[in-house]
């Protein structure tokens, strides 16, 4: 009798340790979520702010001086560089939650194997079916 409660203690921390990791799963895809929301919307304004210096630039290019031209011109580096940096920045935060993705979804197979080959096989399946009839 005491196996089996062992046994059932052990299984119900296994299923707690998968629910644990799917749980943590779900956290992990909301906060990149989140984030690459605020990360697209800081960098669409930083390049709608680029865009809108390098309008007003051409249109008031003909009656600026060549001293004026290269100072806006060293203002419209300065702020590219700014958007290159908001880039790379989002690059490495995209590189950063791919890899915590990975981490988890490694975690999850591991607590579930059977289920994680089921889901393979089934999705398998599907994107077959989808493309033998194209």
């Amino acid at each position: 009798m005491e196996t089996t409660n062992i046994s059932s203690t052990t299984a119900g921390n296994g299923s707690d340790r998968a629910s644990t990791t799917a749980q943590s799963a779900r956290g992990t895809y909301n906060e990149m979520k989140g984030a690459a929301q605020r990360t697209a919307a800081s960098l669409r304004s930083e390049l709608s702010s680029l865009k809108n210096d390098l309008d007003s630039l051409v249109n008031r290019s003909s009656s600026l001086s060549d001293d004026e031209l290269t100072q806006a011109h060293a203002q419209l580096m300065a702020k590219f560089s700014s958007v290159r940096y908001a880039a790379k920045g989002i690059a490495s935060e995209a590189s950063r939650q791919l890899n915590r993705s990975v981490e988890t979804t490694t975690e999850y197979v591991k607590d579930k194997p059977m289920q994680s080959v089921a889901v393979a096989v089934g999705t398998g399946l599907l994107l077959g079916m989808l493309f033998k009839r194209r």
